[in-house]
């Protein structure tokens, strides 16, 4: 795991709400089966229902073939230009298609937008096959990922959602992946999931994601329905450079998942504001390094830090920096080295680790004899 990911997984485990004391904006009740609101800057969830029981994904499972897909071609097993063929499998898969015709090669890139776009589930066991060899093994890998990513509670069993009992997955994981796609994928993600339609084979097809049309802060993410799974929507928003999604599970409609949505995003962005405590472009502190090879190390985070607290209270937050005590080398990078405890209104919120940002190596003989004695009269 990356040391983005390691910090980012900490930072997300830390940071559900603790301000019980304050008061706190009242969630809208939405016509769905499960639901979540993340605010991504921090990992907040800023409210949620039900976001741990398991239901069907049905299209949304389209994500993590989108993400596998775009993990491919950043190592290179995977080119944008590369065809692939179109398999008998693939042709005759049912539900929504983007009309690929079998014993025919597509390329990649029209593979994804037909993926994105048009929700193609023959695109999505075309890329599968291409990727991994056949949707099974695909499917493997798709699980082997979530269980990376800290998806605690989802099997996969195909590239595109169709109904398997051992096929399942939760709002709260499902806000983890999609969250992941944005943050691991920015250039990807801001080309594909804000278009509007994809026309192939001579047929034009629009985006499922009725807020795209309405709401010009929404940017993605992907639609979901089946009989079973009832209408599903994840959705992004960004607005003064804060991002918002929203992850809407099991609704009546397409009209019901468009607005129950675009409730979820608006509260979340009129009720609560964001305040950005550190960014990761700038060293929190530096620590004296005892017995190192360089007397100090940088510290401070690998992403940027933002916490949201209700309206009227960002003016109130605070934060302190408390150091672990005596840092010894060797010190690694990504190395937990003390915590930022916030406080919102005199009252504590919560505590993030601060890292190392950079290696200290052991010192010389000379150094490290020096420092003990140092650290016996310290």
């Amino acid at each position: 795991m990356s040391l983005f990911r390691k910090i980012f997984a900490v930072t997300a485990l830390l940071c559900t709400f603790q301000a019980a004391a304050q008061q706190l904006p009242v969630p809208p009740a939405l016509a769905a089966k499960s639901w979540l609101l993340l605010e991504t800057g921090s990992g907040q969830i800023l409210t949620a229902e039900k976001p741990d029981e398991r239901l069907e994904p049905a299209s949304l499972t389209k994500l993590m073939t989108a993400y596998l897909t775009f993990s491919a071609l950043h190592k290179k097993t995977l080119s944008l230009d590369q065809p692939l063929p179109v398999s008998e499998k693939a042709w005759r898969t049912g539900g929504s298609k983007m009309f690929i015709k079998v014993d025919t090669q597509v390329a990649v890139e029209d593979l994804i937008k037909g993926m994105i776009v048009q929700s193609g589930n023959d695109a999505c066991v075309t890329l599968a096959e291409g990727i991994a060899g056949s949707e099974e093994n695909f499917a493997q890998m798709m699980t082997r990922e979530a269980q990376r990513l800290g998806m605690k509670s989802s099997s996969f069993r195909n590239s595109t959602g169709l109904p398997d009992p051992e096929h399942y997955t939760t709002a709260r994981d499902l806000s983890i992946l999609a969250n992941a796609l944005i943050r691991d994928f920015p250039e990807e993600y801001k080309k594909y999931y804000s278009m509007k339609e994809f026309r192939y084979n001579n047929i034009t097809q629009p985006n499922r994601n009725r807020l795209l049309f309405i709401d010009p802060t929404v940017d993605g993410v992907k639609t979901g329905h089946t009989d079973a799974a009832g209408y599903c929507l994840i959705s992004s928003a960004l607005r003064n450079n804060r991002r918002l999604l929203s992850v809407v599970l099991g609704t009546a409609s397409d009209a019901a998942r468009a607005s129950e949505s675009q409730k979820l995003l608006n509260w979340g962005f009129i009720s609560y504001d964001s305040v950005m405590l550190q960014t990761a472009a700038q060293p929190l502190t530096k620590l004296r390094v005892w017995k190192g090879a360089q007397g100090e190390v940088k510290a401070g985070f690998l992403a940027d830090l933002a916490i949201a607290v209700p309206k009227g209270y960002a003016e109130m937050v605070k934060s302190e920096f408390v150091a672990e005590p005596r840092l010894i080398a060797p010190v690694e990078a990504g190395q937990k080295v003390g915590v930022l405890k916030v406080t919102v209104d005199g009252k504590p919120y919560n505590e993030y680790p601060v890292l190392a940002l950079e290696k200290v190596e052991i010192g010389n003989i000379f150094i490290r004899l020096l420092d003990t004695i140092r650290l016996w009269f310290n």
